[in-house]
């Protein structure tokens, strides 16, 4: 696998589909990472994750609620299973 790739694609912009709904991360899915892609995939959902709480609350807009909360869903699911999958591989990601 290139480096900072995964399916083609940039680990930053994996890490944008996975916050849109575009891919989901899955036990299947983190089988053929290496474990530097662990690692980079995790520093860029945390990065995706500031960025998306750092933007303004849509305070009377509950579309825009919903759609901001949905992405830090995603994002904090992802994150989840990317730690628990490297726990379980014994991959340090700190």
């Amino acid at each position: 696998m290139a480096e900072g790739q995964i399916q083609g694609k940039s680990v930053g912009t994996v890490a944008k589909d996975i916050a849109d709904g575009f891919m989901v991360l899955n036990p299947m899915v983190l089988k053929r990472f290496e474990n530097e892609t662990y690692k980079t995939l995790h520093q860029q959902l945390r990065k995706v994750q500031r960025e998306v709480r750092s933007e303004s609350f849509p305070t009377h807009d509950t579309l825009g609620i919903r759609k901001r909360n949905t992405r830090l869903q995603r994002l904090h699911t992802a994150l989840m299973v990317l730690e628990h999958a490297a726990k379980e591989k014994r991959i340090p990601l700190l």
